[in-house]
């Protein structure tokens, strides 16, 4: 059984449609991560999950229960929100007691649960603090910590992490992937950081327009985006896209080394074997950047470009190329001498390149590689 189910879900406000036919199955124990740009519908997925938003057509079914009038109180789900909604008057403790308080537990339960909460958490010290004394990061544990006393088997949380310093949102991910594992609860993520996304998740839900564009794990979304919309959304830096048509020869696909070829303005770039479509067909020729090779032999049989940018990360180096008046972007080892203005070679590592249908935007790499 599945630990959320979402069946055909819609959710219209008048006219507007802001959520469109979702289906998804999360499982138990699962770390399922909604992610997309502003406005495109994983807050209100994620509230109508927890009960803040009503469902206009659909079943949202959690741990088996069928939950699309349940209040939220009653749906057996703790959530964490972008805003901390500490009580400001109140202590830690009494932040985290709160909800056991509302539904009467008793004293000694309640004690139980803030303080192995706050064992979990490391704000055992801070007990006695209020939220005004408390840095941001420890203010989102106490917001955790809040959700962990309920004793719930879903956590939901609404970018959590979007207030915070660089830094801290890179510990944070960590300590929270770290006590989803700790507590096995299941566990749904909204973020709009396709990173914080990559990082955490088990699977992503990559989200547009209200409609989920694909599901899968980080490493699936990545190495085999659906369509241009995944292609472009996940990685950074972003993939290179480059609009060409299929290469013909002799009215048929023109083939090297066993593989299809994309005519980009005079250039014939390399596909991967397993790329399919109709000679002419308009496509979308895309690489990764760590799949453009750039190269200062002097190779005629490879593409002339010039480099317009260079910026160190740390271990490597980003190249940011002109070629054939687009710009691409190459990701390469720091100790490659480089510099702006010069003029190089770039190759394509075929196996690797994905391919697009330009009119549909859907992959057109028929098998994983």
């Amino acid at each position: 059984m599945s630990a959320v189910t979402i069946r055909d879900l819609n959710k219209h406000y008048s006219s507007y449609h802001a959520i469109r036919n979702i289906s998804i199955d999360i499982e138990p124990r699962e770390f399922v991560v909604l992610v997309g740009p502003s406005g495109c519908g994983k807050s209100t997925l994620l509230r109508m999950i927890a009960g803040l938003e009503s469902v206009t057509s659909g079943d949202i079914d959690i741990l088996g229960r069928t939950v699309n009038q349940v209040p939220a109180k009653d749906r057996n789900i703790a959530m964490v929100f972008q805003n901390y909604a500490l009580y400001p008057h109140k202590t830690v403790f009494e932040n985290m007691a709160f909800s056991l308080r509302l539904k009467k537990q008793p004293r000694e339960v309640i004690d139980q649960r803030v303080r192995e909460a706050a064992a979990i958490l490391d704000l055992e010290r801070l007990l006695e603090r209020k939220p005004s004394q408390l840095s941001g990061g420890q203010r989102q544990r106490v917001a955790m910590g809040r959700a962990i006393v309920r004793d719930s088997k879903v956590f939901l949380f609404d970018e959590p992490l979007s207030n915070l310093d660089a830094k801290l949102r890179v510990q944070m991910r960590t300590e929270i992937r770290a006590l989803h594992q700790r507590l096995g609860c299941t566990t749904v993520y909204v973020t709009h950081d396709q990173i914080e996304a990559m990082t955490m998740a088990d699977r992503i839900v990559v989200m547009n327009t209200g409609v989920v564009e694909q599901v899968g794990t980080p490493e699936e979304l990545y190495d085999r985006p659906a369509n241009l919309f995944v292609a472009s959304f996940i990685g950074s830096p972003s993939m290179n896209l480059l609009e060409g048509e299929i290469a013909i020869e002799e009215g048929e696909i023109a083939i090297e080394e066993g593989a299809p070829c994309v005519d980009f303005q005079g250039h014939r770039l390399p596909c991967a074997p397993t790329a399919t479509g109709q000679p002419g067909t308009k496509v979308t020729f895309g690489a990764r950047p760590e799949h453009v090779h750039v190269h200062t032999d002097g190779d005629p049989e490879r593409h002339n470009a010039t480099i317009t940018m260079v910026e160190l990360t740390g271990p490597d180096r980003i190249v940011v190329l002109e070629f054939a008046g687009e710009t691409i972007v190459a990701e390469m080892e720091k100790r490659t001498p480089l510099s702006v203005g010069q003029r190089v070679e770039v190759s394509f590592q075929a196996d690797e390149v994905h391919l697009f249908d330009t009119a549909t935007g859907n992959s057109l790499v028929s098998a994983p590689r």
